[in-house]
């Protein structure tokens, strides 16, 4: 009986501290990003459903970029979706390879204007953190891109937006969000690793 008890506190603890939409959105999201560094095409469909529980979340705590962010990364997985459907005969989809650098100089000289021009908007709409919330949004942008065309360079940009995202989490209260974004870091480097030996072996077979 006292176990029971004890396991009705901490799920009513649960309840009080967390958002219901941010702890969906954090095990949503620890298996999308786990499929990403799979390779697993099966990493989009769990992607838009974590995206959908964090708009709610965002909308309820004002970070209206980072709300407006879901939106477009539900519709970047939906194209990342087709994209690894139509160059993939199996379920890793189009092979990891590194992004040309014209792509690179381009989507850099984007982050700056798209920053700015967020960021006013933010302002203006009186969101919460505009500055780091439009950086964020703007990055993420880039790497979702990035991510789903398979180049390995998403993962640095991944990582500069986890960075920011923990901190913002934690500006915001949002910790069960800073912690998932934490486990997303770690990730991130797995990911890195794994798709830089797959790049490698690949050279391998060719110059074999």
């Amino acid at each position: 009986m006292d176990l029971l008890s004890a396991l009705h506190q901490l799920i009513t603890s649960i309840r009080e501290t967390f958002s219901p939409w941010e702890l969906a959105g954090f095990l949503t999201g620890i298996v999308c990003v786990w499929q990403v560094v799979c390779r697993n095409i099966w990493n989009f469909p769990w992607g838009i459903l974590s995206c959908a529980c964090f708009l709610i979340l965002f909308l309820q705590q004002r970070l209206f970029g980072e709300a407006i962010l879901q939106v477009i990364f539900i519709a970047l997985n939906i194209h990342g979706w087709n994209q690894w459907l139509r160059k993939g005969s199996d379920q890793d989809g189009p092979q990891v390879s590194n992004a040309p650098k014209k792509e690179c100089i381009v989507l850099a000289l984007l982050v700056v204007p798209f920053t700015a021009g967020l960021w006013a908007i933010l302002t203006w709409l009186n969101g919460s953190a505009p500055l780091v919330d439009a950086w964020v949004t703007s990055l993420s942008l880039i790497a979702q891109w990035l991510l789903n065309r398979k180049f390995i360079q998403s993962w640095p940009v991944w990582i500069l937006v986890d960075v920011l995202t923990i901190g913002l989490g934690i500006y915001r209260g949002m910790y069960l969000l800073s912690a998932l974004y934490v486990i997303y870091l770690s990730m991130c480097f797995v990911g890195w690793y794994s798709w830089n030996k797959t790049i490698i072996a690949a050279k391998s077979q060719t110059h074999g």
